[in-house]
């Protein structure tokens, strides 16, 4: 069951074939006039297992064969994006197309930090950077053909494609939050102070800078969190910076939340800019659910867990809070276990875009397993790699016995070998899917539940 967060069918994904088929299309004739372009395109897939397809920002056109009618019938819509005109997407996962008489076709790669992509390509004494550090865009040519030119570009918080660079006085209060943010204090007496510190961090960053941008460093500090806690992402993190991309495929952040913190979590979110899209409820049997947000400036999507039952789901469960129960569910008993994923525990999972059997089998070759994948479509493919283990605190698990939340033997065998924390999250999405699948998710929350085979 699929609920929405509002009483329309805007947030109803499906896959969006004729789109998807024009894209490709386009990437593929821009490697053809582009010997880095498609360099690139083998490099990306061979050493880090994602395709140039997924990094691709945006692509800039002269022209477009398909008149404006075929276009509508594709979804695409024309729109004014930071003083360009565009053709934007808004039924599914797409780059924008800027319509622009007067240049070459123009593809832009998205990456996480521009300087350490032209270093790893040895292209830092002849590209030239537009925009200053943390500005909201930042860019660079890294080729130029007679048919083509190739970008590589860095966003903090902005779709746009004005540059605007910061003040001095910005550009250090934006590196002090940002370090804030990297030490925030996660452990406090209670989970309330723990919510109520972030919520100052991120009020005194807004005072300063946008929120846009605040978004923007604050989860690039949570990935940095998550990343120090799983192998898996280190492993991946490591190749990927190899090409000096970073993390800018990531998909989405997953955090699990206890019952009586959740609408704190989501609070907190849209004091980000982040905005409620659908709603998830697994079902009697899986007794968890979920809110989808999105920063749509920041390309940040949330996927937040929770333990519900089936009569909350009708509700805005997201605002008006949930009551602590005696039993604790999958996700309930992951926060017992670990501390909210907003706090002691960091997130569960990030999830990013790949070419799914490549980075299965890569991974594998550096000692990364891919657990059985919970969504097999077409259109959207998706596993876990194995559990992170990590220690309980005694503490915790005495607190769990006493509560009745866990049997002293289940308590026993965390106390020896640990419980799953975290995972990375391998994913593809073709046909611009945007969606979720919620059977398969419903699945893998079964297969993760900390007190199957004690872990």
């Amino acid at each position: 069951m699929v609920t929405q967060s509002s009483g329309t069918n805007d947030f109803v994904w499906a896959p969006q074939p004729s789109a998807a088929t024009l894209i490709r299309r386009l990437v593929s004739e821009f490697c053809r006039d582009s010997e880095l372009a498609s360099h690139l395109a083998t490099t990306m897939l061979q050493e880090t297992g994602t395709r140039l397809y997924d990094w691709v920002d945006h692509l800039a056109l002269p022209k477009l064969p398909e008149s404006e009618s075929q276009l509508t019938e594709m979804g695409f819509e024309l729109a004014e994006q930071g003083g360009e005109t565009v053709l934007q997407h808004l039924g599914g996962m797409f780059p924008l197309i800027v319509l622009d008489d007067n240049v070459l076709p123009r593809l832009a790669i998205r990456t996480e930090s521009l300087v350490q992509f032209l270093m790893a390509h040895r292209l830092h004494g002849s590209a030239r950077i537009i925009g200053g550090p943390l500005s909201r865009l930042r860019s660079a040519m890294i080729e130029r053909t007679s048919r083509a030119e190739l970008w590589a570009i860095e966003r903090h918080g902005y779709r746009g494609f004005e540059v605007c660079d910061l003040e001095a006085d910005q550009l250090l209060a934006a590196q002090h939050h940002f370090e804030a943010f990297q030490l925030r204090c996660r452990q406090m007496m209670t989970d309330a102070e723990g919510f109520d510190h972030a919520t100052e961090l991120i009020d005194a960053a807004k005072r300063d800078l946008t929120v846009d941008l605040t978004c923007d460093l604050f989860f690039t500090a949570e990935r940095n969190y998550w990343q120090q806690r799983n192998r898996a992402g280190r492993v991946q993190k490591m190749r990927q910076d190899k090409l000096g991309l970073g993390w800018g495929n990531h998909d989405h952040h997953t955090y699990r939340s206890s019952r009586e913190h959740f609408s704190k979590l989501v609070r907190v979110l849209e004091l980000l800019g982040c905005r409620c899209r659908e709603r998830f409820y697994g079902g009697r049997d899986a007794e968890w659910g979920a809110q989808v947000l999105e920063q749509p400036n920041c390309r940040i999507v949330i996927f937040a867990d929770v333990d519900l039952a089936a009569g909350e789901v009708t509700g805005d469960f997201a605002h008006h809070g949930l009551d602590a129960r005696s039993q604790l569910g999958t996700v309930g008993l992951w926060c017992k276990l670990h501390g909210e994923a907003f706090l002691q525990a960091g997130m569960h999972h990030l999830e990013c875009q790949f070419d799914f059997a490549n980075a299965c089998q890569q991974l594998a070759r550096e000692g990364v397993q891919t657990m059985t994948p919970f969504t097999d479509f077409p259109f959207l493919k998706q596993a876990f790699t194995q559990g992170e283990i990590w220690p309980v605190n005694e503490a915790r698990l005495v607190a769990a016995v006493g509560d009745g939340m866990l049997t002293s033997s289940q308590a026993d065998q965390f106390r020896s070998a640990g419980s799953i924390g975290s995972h990375l999250e391998i994913l593809e999405r073709n046909d611009g899917y945007k969606g979720f699948n919620q059977t398969g998710i419903s699945e893998i929350i079964r297969e993760t539940d900390p007190r199957r085979a004690g872990g």
